[in-house]
């Protein structure tokens, strides 16, 4: 906790903003003792009082931790009672009131003995009493009834003694750590605590205990919903699953039992990975997109082909289409059509015989769509009054659809409800819109020149000094960004001296700033470079080619020129040269000039304006891309080559290269005609 505390603190880890939120540190709160977790919870309640907050930060909870781990680890109060109560003797109990459950019918096909089903039970994860997703050591109806009857329900569920966590080690061989929270005994856990429970806090309890023991909600018992939905407390409902053979093509020995869901909305079928051991199914995964309500996921699994899918009476069998592993498809098997659930309704009656009986053995392996539209096509229909079941007659086989609950005295105990609201800007959200929203809408008016105002001021001749009313006017354009002094300037400078040559090619000065220092003479560091590239590309050939094509290029184009001796003391400017790689253009380079190079702590981008940037913002070229259906994109060949430099300032965009581009030549010197790539200003 330390560590995590000073990590947040150094601020390099912005994602541990989330400790200073309950949900946060819940995870930690959760392995607290209860007595502590009560404590914190007065604890961060009064430090949300005092200060006026959502949740107290970290570093408070941080701090309580460390306070009270010193409080509990001080050797001055640690107190051993000498004391001895003496032993309070057990009176038998004769007579125990033990609530007893009638059902009339129970028809729930359940192949497993009783024993069977208590060892599949992992009471740290579901309470065996109440079957809740909820450990049975933080159970408060195992806490509140007497010791004896709670060592007994331990003994029935073989659940060790100490730690009551786990059904396969004994007491004896349990080596888990464990205190009791009640009277810090080591050798019994808080659940087994002698004497009755501790008086619960006026708080709400936290989901993990159920609320399984509240009075509250006693459900009123109808001897007939148990004939259909047995020992529960929820509603059955019934839906397309039937039960097939499944084999290999031309392998009908080796047939297995299994059940399939009949989903017509699903376009592929599906199996899950089970189903691929079953057969021994080995193979590569291949990517594919499964669409459903929650939204598009992306998902890997096997396939297999060449199945044949049969009925229970063998009168059908049909070929399978290429199945999709996917470990997604529903598996409740309180969904699957019993003969004895047709049985109960009148309509339904004449069909029961129809339907096999549960398969325990059987699991849900198979989600057959409509790539097989056969399974789905119903050659006859029983149906019922109102919202009662109706049964359908499958080229496989019955299945019933609906709720077979009897009288519908059962109803689902859980609700699950999608809530979309709709923003005052027609945006969908989840969340809840503020009812204190206010939406201001302003009409912008563009305001008067300065000068018109000036002229209408003087024209009035009055004494009244209305020219300030201008001062702080709105217009349509405050939402936009402003050209800075070095842009305007950079703009004048295009506006007087971009113009139009007899070729018809647009001609542009080098923007320099104003003032500016004289540039050096950095000829010395361009022929160093120089020599640099010729070790470079005498290593690498290929590279070497690439680099000659390039130059032999721009030369004939006319890119650049021989350049004329210089006068006496003529400021000008070398540049280095360098090559790069697209990573999609592996063929391709592309020469910089490097105006980027420093020399005696200066270098031409120092000394040239950058310009505004014109270029259409990210989110302007989004836009465009969601106006129409079709996007184009399109690249002009060596653009910047499109602008031709003013001939007063190629001396500035001089190189040193070697004379008719073969490197066993001197090396002349050269001047670019045109705008290079590496110059600040080409972009704009």
């Amino acid at each position: 906790m330390l560590e995590l505390e000073a990590a947040k603190l150094d601020g390099y880890l912005p994602g541990l903003s989330y400790l200073d939120t309950s949900r946060g540190i819940q995870p930690i709160v959760d392995k607290l003792p209860y007595n502590l977790q009560e404590k914190w919870m007065t604890y961060g309640s009064k430090y949300k009082r005092d200060h006026g907050i959502s949740f107290p930060p970290f570093t408070v909870f941080a701090n309580f931790i460390r306070t009270e781990a010193k409080t509990r680890t001080d050797p001055s109060f640690t107190f051993h009672s000498s004391n001895q109560l003496p032993e309070r003797k057990q009176m038998p109990e004769r007579f125990s009131k033990v609530p007893i459950s009638v059902h009339k019918t129970q028809v729930q096909d359940k192949t497993e003995n009783k024993e069977k089903i208590t060892s599949t039970v992992n009471p740290n994860k579901q309470c065996p009493i109440h079957n809740k997703p909820h450990p049975l050591k933080r159970c408060r109806g195992f806490r509140e009834k007497p010791l004896e009857e709670r060592k007994q329900i331990i003994k029935r569920f073989n659940i060790c003694f100490r730690c009551c966590s786990s059904t396969d080690h004994l007491a004896k061989n349990c080596t888990t750590d464990i205190t009791c929270t009640e009277c810090d005994s080591n050798n019994h856990i808080s659940a087994l605590h002698p004497g009755p429970a501790p008086q619960e806090s006026k708080t709400p309890p936290p989901p993990q205990h159920g609320g399984e023991n509240s009075k509250a909600d006693v459900q009123e018992v109808t001897s007939r919903c148990t004939e259909v939905c047995g020992e529960g407390v929820s509603a059955r409902e019934c839906s397309k699953i039937i039960l097939v053979n499944v084999y290999p093509a031309g392998h009908k020995e080796q047939r297995k039992r299994m059940y399939a869901i009949l989903d017509e909305q699903s376009n592929r079928s599906l199996a899950r990975s089970q189903f691929f051991e079953l057969f021994r199914i080995q193979g590569a995964s291949y990517p594919y997109t499964l669409k459903t309500c929650a939204g598009l996921t992306g998902v890997t699994g096997r396939r297999a082909g060449g199945f044949i899918v049969e009925s229970i009476n063998e009168q059908l069998s049909l070929p399978l289409p290429t199945l999709l592993e996917c470990n997604d498809i529903p598996n409740n098997r309180s969904e699957i059509p019993t003969p004895q659930a047709a049985s109960h309704h009148t309509h339904l009656h004449r069909i029961a015989d129809k339907i096999p009986p549960l398969d325990s053995d059987a699991d849900i392996l198979l989600l057959l769509g409509r790539d097989v539209l056969r399974v789905h096509k119903v050659r006859e229909q029983v149906n019922g009054p109102g919202d009662s079941p109706f049964a359908q007659k499958l080229d496989l086989g019955w299945v019933v659809v609906g709720d077979v609950c009897l009288d519908g005295v059962h109803r689902p105990t859980q609700v699950s409800s999608y809530k979309t609201f709709v923003l005052e800007n027609g945006r969908a959200s989840h969340l809840q819109p503020c009812n204190s929203q206010i939406t201001v809408k302003e009409t912008f008016t563009e305001t008067p020149e300065l000068s018109h105002s000036l002229r209408s001021f003087q024209a009035s001749g009055c004494n009244v000094d209305r020219i300030g009313q201008q001062v702080f006017a709105r217009t349509p354009d405050d939402h936009k960004s402003a050209p800075s002094v070095e842009d305007m300037r950079f703009l004048q400078i295009m506006d007087s001296e971009f113009y139009q040559d007899s070729d018809n090619s647009w001609v542009g000065p080098l923007p320099f700033r104003s003032p500016r220092q004289r540039l050096p003479n950095n000829r010395q560091l361009a022929y160093d470079r120089l020599m640099s590239l010729r070790r470079s590309l005498g290593k690498r050939p290929e590279m070497k080619a690439h680099f000659l094509e390039f130059m032999e290029n721009m030369l004939a184009r006319g890119h650049a020129e021989v350049a004329p001796s210089l006068a006496h003391n003529q400021e000008c400017w070398y540049l280095p040269l360098f090559g790069v790689y697209h990573p999609k253009k592996p063929t391709k380079i592309r020469v910089v000039f490097d105006s980027s190079a420093p020399y005696e702590g200066v270098s031409l981008n120092d000394v040239l304006l950058t310009g505004p940037d014109l270029n259409n913002s990210l989110v302007g070229v989004l836009m465009r891309f969601r106006k129409e259906q079709v996007a184009v994109t399109a690249d002009i060949e060596h653009m910047f080559h499109c602008l031709v430099v003013k001939e007063s300032h190629r001396n500035f965009l001089r190189f040193l290269w070697y004379k008719d581009n073969d490197m066993s030549c001197e090396i002349i010197e050269y001047r670019m005609r045109v705008h290079i790539f590496g110059n600040s200003p080409s972009p704009s």
